[in-house]
């Protein structure tokens, strides 16, 4: 009976110990890609490299595991892979890198906490989430996402004054490492940065949405990650022979930009899509979005000790709106599946009642369903009950 209990609760924790192992994968390409950057590394050869790899890596495993599964691809859900390539690797990570280098580690983490919101919204939009204003629940998730929106723009318009957390004579650099010039002068373009990382926002967030619907008539993950991969890798292609006009940028060696573009690849691509594929298909995307405030909060402890940044107070002010923001709509998001656990019940006790049954055990177990589905409302409970049929009154 305990081993039950125990492997039970492990299953219940899978999603919540994936997500959160992920946020130190992302803290981490953040710190490496930024360093990379700042030797000169372009970020769109980093994008080539970076899915080249993922694909590498992917593709075999797909092509051994899921040769027996894997469903036949359509016109349609061929068009929908393509621009899911187009979405994820070309838009949201070239902007999302040209944002980096304008602005810091930190404060990308923390523009990028506005995606759950962004996902929310469009998830309504796209009638993946239900929203009835009649209900606090709702109320609360609507509040959260406007709070959400406030602290990114509060970060992108405001800057206040540098909060120094620690004496940079305690720092320590990597190797040829080179601060950023932060002068009148030569100070970065942060309204420039947080444009570019608004927009990798919503590209990611579309990213979500179109993978929840693709997932749903092609599950077989590892194929469609390493399809993604190999597509983004084709188009990244495409743009930087049209963007990046110096021969020498495509040359890498055994340094900082190698361990970038590997780095990212394998764990912050070809892992990362197929893990929040499994997750997406039982939590929903919503849930996937809902724990970067996590790698916010390790980023700015790398940052600090590594990269010696200089944190502001409208970005303080900001994360912290951002973060209060996006748990509010986790609270009502919490709250909605509740409800919808007890309505679903409730109608399957009916159900029997109405039908002359007369339950003599009540439910054993209950299995997890879909985010999504339930938001259609074709979610189902399976009770295990002792049944006997009387005759209808």
């Amino acid at each position: 009976m305990e081993g039950d209990k125990c492997s039970s609760f492990f299953q219940r924790c899978k999603p919540y110990i994936a997500m959160i192992s992920l946020q130190f994968g992302f803290a981490g390409m953040n710190i490496i890609t930024k360093v990379s950057l700042n030797r000169g590394m372009s970020h769109y050869v980093l994008v080539v490299y970076r899915h080249a790899f993922a694909t590498a890596v992917i593709a075999p495993f797909a092509i051994v595991l899921e040769r027996k599964i894997r469903p036949r691809i359509t016109f349609l859900m061929f068009m929908q892979m393509f621009v899911l390539g187009l979405l994820g690797p070309v838009i949201d990570q070239n902007l999302y890198y040209a944002g980096l280098k304008f602005t810091s580690p930190t404060y990308s983490c923390a523009i990028s906490n506005i995606l759950p919101a962004m996902t929310f919204v469009m998830a309504v939009i796209f009638r993946m989430e239900k929203l009835d204003m009649r209900k606090l629940r709702c109320q609360v998730k609507v509040i959260g996402t406007v709070i959400t929106v406030a602290g990114a723009m509060l970060m992108t318009l405001y800057k206040g004054q540098v909060i120094n957390i620690l004496s940079s004579q305690y720092m320590h650099h990597p190797k040829n490492y080179e601060p950023e010039n932060i002068t009148d002068s030569g100070e970065k373009d942060w309204v420039k940065g947080s444009i570019l990382l608004i927009i990798a926002t919503f590209a990611w967030a579309s990213f979500f949405i179109l993978q929840a619907v693709t997932l749903r008539k092609y599950s077989a993950q590892l194929s469609l990650t390493a399809i993604v991969c190999s597509l983004g890798t084709l188009q990244s292609i495409a743009v930087t022979f049209v963007m990046e006009h110096n021969p020498n940028a495509w040359s890498i060696g055994w340094d900082m930009n190698l361990l970038a573009a590997a780095y990212a690849g394998i764990i912050s691509s070809g892992l990362t899509y197929y893990v929040q594929g499994i997750v997406m298909q039982k939590k929903g995307p919503v849930f996937v979005t809902a724990f970067s405030p996590l790698m916010m909060i390790i980023v700015a402890i790398m940052g600090t000790f590594i990269l010696a940044e200089k944190l502001y107070l409208g970005g303080v002010i900001g994360a912290i709106l951002i973060v209060i923001g996006l748990y509010s709509v986790l609270w009502g998001k919490s709250k909605e599946n509740k409800e919808i656990e007890e309505e679903t019940i409730t109608e399957g006790m009916k159900c029997c009642v109405e039908n002359g049954v007369i339950l003599e055990t009540v439910i054993e177990g209950v299995e997890e369903t879909n985010d999504i589905e339930m938001q259609k409302g074709e979610a189902t409970k399976v009770l295990r009950v002792a049944i006997i049929s009387v005759p209808k009154v």
